[in-house]
């Protein structure tokens, strides 16, 4: 696996949309590590009870 520093060297590419996808893997990472946040962010205990209140 290469690291982003290596990815950032390698020579630009075009895709078929025209973009440059570099660039597309730096949104999908962006958008890994805000969905990974995401996921471990803690649920609230009130939102946790009023879950609980649904059962």
């Amino acid at each position: 696996m290469r690291s982003a520093e290596e990815k950032k060297k390698e020579p630009l590419e075009r895709n078929s949309g025209g973009m440059n996808a570099r660039k597309d893997r730096n949104i999908g990472d962006a958008l890994r590590s805000v969905y990974s946040d995401a996921v471990d962010e803690k649920i609230p205990d009130d939102l946790l009870d009023l879950l609980g209140k649904l059962d």
